[in-house]
């Protein structure tokens, strides 16, 4: 099958650019002396996270225990879930952990520490545990700044029921930097964060195994991670506008797109009607703070190159309206001719589609299907 025969919108992965990407970051970990445990909530997909693994050590980063159960069935031992854990789900989490070698778990907060041991002393069991530490993101995590953590973290390695892993937080507030040189600042900050708590914590004789760090943007351009342990990158394995924006690639190493059919056409407003709407390219607004007009992806022609002066400038839960900063040229873009939309954000794109469509060039090679539910 070739690309112009699939139904739209679809999902296209570009293996090519997907293994590049792979073998980059794994050199990127390389290089700076530290594990790589890629997170794979990007595409959800077993082919891809091996793929991610390949030459690591295995371990992966999942967000949901249902993508834990999936990679755990699929061969994956070594999973650390993500987000702080809901008490009501740590049951469904300790059966899973009996299951495969390692998974670990996050809490930043006593009550839910107290809820993690509750469940592994009823269990008999010894359940692996990371504290989560805000960078600088505030999203989540605790502040390491405060007595409290220190205790928090020192009360996690004292109970006989928990394996105190260590720490790990995650720089997302690297995506609202400007290019490359804000991103190294970030990156600088997130591991001195870290690395100075666990400073801390060892001098108060708490035992930190792991220092775990992790955001596409700051292992793209990271130089120096000295102290940090393992990073757990995701987003780099398909990339998006918005990392191509704020400097973390090029749209070239973009790896994942959305194919779409022309179904309108307006010279008089520029303005080209696509069948891919939200809920084939998702409402990320994108990387505003770096271009206001960015619009809902990049418009490319069906081969894959950008369309310069093209924006998604709309979309509708079906639809979406692409304009031209020129005319249209008569000839082109007839009705039922095909481009393909770089995605603002992939993660949430690709979550969209129930397979994706793995392409080397204009032909379709495989069909991934993801893991999908919470």
């Amino acid at each position: 099958m070739r690309i112009a025969d699939l139904r739209t919108p679809a999902a296209l992965v570009d293996l090519d650019a997907l293994e590049r990407n792979a073998v980059r970051m794994g050199a990127n970990a390389a290089r700076l002396g530290v594990r790589l445990r890629p997170h794979v909530k990007t595409h959800k997909t077993l082919e891809a996270a091996r793929l991610q693994v390949r030459g690591q050590f295995g371990g992966i980063t999942v967000s949901t225990l249902a993508e834990a159960a999936f990679f755990a069935a699929g061969g994956f031992s070594d999973i650390t879930y993500a987000v702080p854990v809901a008490p009501a789900k740590l049951a469904d989490a300790a059966e899973l952990a009996g299951r495969i070698e390692r998974l670990n778990l996050l809490v930043d907060h006593p009550d839910a520490a107290a809820a993690v041991e509750t469940c592994a002393r009823e269990r008999r069991a010894v359940l692996s545990v990371f504290l989560k530490v805000d960078c600088g993101y505030h999203r989540a995590g605790v502040d390491p700044t405060r007595a409290e953590s220190a205790a928090l973290a020192a009360g996690l390695a004292a109970s006989p029921h928990l394996d105190f892993r260590g720490i790990l937080t995650h720089a997302g507030h690297s995506y609202r930097c400007r290019g490359a040189d804000d991103i190294r600042t970030v990156a600088a900050q997130e591991r001195d964060v870290m690395t100075q708590f666990a400073g801390r914590l060892r001098a108060a004789g708490v035992r930190v195994e792991e220092v775990s760090i992790g955001s596409t943007p700051t292992l793209a351009v990271a130089d120096d991670l000295s102290g940090v342990t393992e990073v757990r990158p995701g987003n780099y394995a398909f990339f998006d506008a918005t990392q191509a924006a704020i400097g973390s690639c090029a749209l070239d190493d973009v790896a994942f797109s959305v194919l779409v059919t022309v179904i309108g056409r307006y010279p008089e407003r520029r303005e080209l009607l696509l069948d891919g709407g939200a809920l084939a390219l998702s409402r990320d607004p994108g990387p505003a703070h770096v271009d206001p007009e960015c619009g809902y992806g990049v418009v490319c022609a069906a081969g894959g190159a950008p369309l310069p002066g093209w924006r998604v400038v709309s979309l509708s839960q079906e639809h979406a309206l692409a304009r031209s900063a020129q005319g249209l040229p008569a000839a082109a873009f007839p009705i039922g001719s095909r481009l393909r939309v770089l995605p603002n954000h992939s993660c949430l794109a690709a979550a969209l589609f129930e397979r994706y469509a793995v392409v080397r060039g204009d032909l379709v090679v495989d069909e991934w299907r993801p893991a999908r539910g919470w």
